[in-house]
């Protein structure tokens, strides 16, 4: 499943699986409350400073010679 980077109304959907439940008819039963977006999490700059898949890892400075 690919996340939708900030969604419009995040709150309305439980971001805990590939179902994307309704937040108020949660049905894969991964708990009893919906999972939050990262947007609400970290802010809508998440994407920016997470090592998630849609941004590849930097690579370690080199060694010096």
């Amino acid at each position: 499943m690919k996340i939708v980077q900030n969604p419009v109304h995040p709150e309305r959907v439980c971001w805990g699986c590939d179902k994307v439940c309704p937040a108020d008819d949660l049905r894969c039963g991964n708990g009893t409350v919906r999972t939050m977006h990262p947007c609400e999490l970290f802010g809508e700059d998440w994407l920016a400073w997470s090592e998630g898949p849609e941004r590849p890892a930097s690579k370690p400075p080199s060694a010096p010679s």
